[in-house]
């Protein structure tokens, strides 16, 4: 008990062993990250500047005709909003398992859930928060209607949580493995298509002058079902990882 209670005492110094419940070790993981990301801002925003310049070279390869911009954008934003998530997740745990920081803060025995949660939480902060922001950006560039726009920002704000999420569990998954960003790509790409499938209809439903209610609602099940399950799963993942 006194090895485990110095253990979270050395992970988390700003958090007394009394304290370090489940919230206490949420909160001081996802400040942590933050913390670094401010250290680190190049890295933190190689992610957004990824997805703004490869939604920008769509018009030169595809042409300049606005209808077909319009119907081909959200597809665009919802695939180049995928890669740049994938483009940061690999990350997510592997600094901290190359310094044995990872361990430490999984030898609490309730700890590996909050983990798995902040880091999750974080990625979304520091990647899909800001690819949400630059949207309307985005609408512009290719001639989107406000109402098109506000319902890619509202897919997106339902979708990209999803995506880290996925992505969570599998950086922990592929934690320590070789060719590990190949097996990423593959192991959350299949699952993060029916957001993607569903984020784009919904925006072309709207185009189309029809209720984009039922899109919405299956996107928000499948960020409930991934919100209940993932950081379960990517919990197990890291125990498993770390052994």
């Amino acid at each position: 008990m006194t090895f485990t209670a110095h253990a979270i005492t050395h992970a988390f110094p700003d958090v007394r062993v009394e304290e370090a419940s489940t919230r206490a070790v949420f909160r001081s993981v996802l400040m942590r990250d933050l913390r670094l990301a401010s250290r680190r801002r190049i890295d933190a925003l190689l992610p957004l500047a990824f997805f703004i310049v490869a939604i920008s070279l769509f018009p030169l390869g595809v042409g300049p005709e606005p209808g077909m911009l319009r119907d081909i954008a959200p597809g665009i934003v919802w695939v180049c909003a995928l890669l740049a998530s994938m483009l940061s997740v690999g990350s997510l745990f592997a600094a901290d398992h190359a310094d044995g920081s990872l361990e430490q803060m999984l030898l609490a025995p309730t700890s590996a859930l909050p983990v798995a949660i902040a880091k999750s939480t974080a990625h979304w902060m520091l990647t899909g928060l800001p690819l949400i922001v630059a949207t309307p950006l985005v609408g512009l560039l290719f001639g989107m209607s406000g109402t098109a726009v506000l319902a890619l920002l509202a897919g997106l704000a339902l979708g990209t949580p999803i995506l880290s999420l996925l992505g969570g569990l599998g950086a922990a998954l592929t934690l320590g493995l070789r060719s590990s960003g190949m097996l990423l790509i593959l192991i959350v790409l299949p699952l993060a298509i029916p957001a993607l499938i569903f984020g784009a209809g919904a925006v072309g439903m709207v185009e189309a002058g029809l209720s984009a209610s039922g899109h919405f609602s299956l996107l928000a099940a499948l960020l409930i079902v991934t919100v209940v399950g993932a950081p379960w799963a990517t919990a197990a993942a890291l125990r498993i990882s770390t052994e």
